[in-house]
């Protein structure tokens, strides 16, 4: 497989940025894409240093907002800084777009990569996905989500929580709860753990982490017919 480019691409946060509509778009539905935290904060990367939570999410951010855009989605980055833009914040970005649009026609997903430890390699590995407790909104598109890192993982790779009755985990995360809009919270395998961390640095891994978002939002929004 060809390598993927993964320049990081970095906008400025204004008025207009936020509440422009995709030129070209074919779907009503709009999708947020938010990214893990930010340049200043503290830990959030592998023991040896290679990768940086803030940035790899940053870049794949990106790209899934360009590919969602070339297929006619109208796709924003919600947060193109490269500080940690506080919870609250992000929060009231997504409900000002969920007023102006319809919450039903917005949706979002907030990237991250896991970590079971505090600097130091460990065993846990593997993708999942997470919502806000009890049955939201955000179980469908996490259901997506779930399907297309089957595919692009390998089911061994997905991590599940079927308790009640789907395989999303569910947290009372600030950035879940506070929002609108149909939302979930991907954790792109464990950046402490040496086999999924190089994983992610792949091409071929990069790649896969890639795909699984643009086809799991592709997915959901033609479920939900938008």
């Amino acid at each position: 497989m060809a390598a993927v480019s993964m320049a990081p691409i970095f906008a400025p946060m204004n008025t207009i940025a936020m509440t422009q509509i995709c030129v070209g778009a074919s779907h009503t539905m709009l999708v947020l894409i938010d990214n893990g935290h930010g340049a200043e904060t503290a830990g959030k990367r592998s023991p040896d240093g290679r990768l940086r939570e803030w940035r790899y999410t940053r870049e794949i951010a990106a790209e899934v907002v360009r590919r969602l855009r070339e297929k006619g989605y109208d796709a924003r980055r919600l947060v193109p800084e490269t500080t940690d833009v506080p919870l609250a914040e992000r929060c009231r970005r997504v409900n000002r777009l969920c007023a102006a649009h319809g919450a039903a026609n917005v949706l979002l997903v907030s990237i991250h990569v896991n970590a079971a430890g505090n600097g130091q390699w460990l065993n846990a590995r593997g993708w999942s996905a997470w919502t806000s407790r009890g049955h939201t909104a955000g179980d469908m598109l996490a259901d997506s989500l779930y399907a297309a890192a089957r595919r692009h993982l390998g089911a061994s790779s997905v991590r599940a929580d079927y308790s009640d009755g789907d395989a999303d985990f569910e947290a009372g995360f600030y950035i879940l709860r506070h929002t609108r809009c149909a939302a979930a919270l991907t954790e792109n395998l464990f950046m402490d753990n040496r086999s999924d961390m190089e994983r992610l640095l792949s091409a071929e891994g990069r790649e896969a982490i890639i795909r699984l978002h643009v086809d799991g939002i592709a997915d959901y929004v033609r479920r939900k017919g938008g």
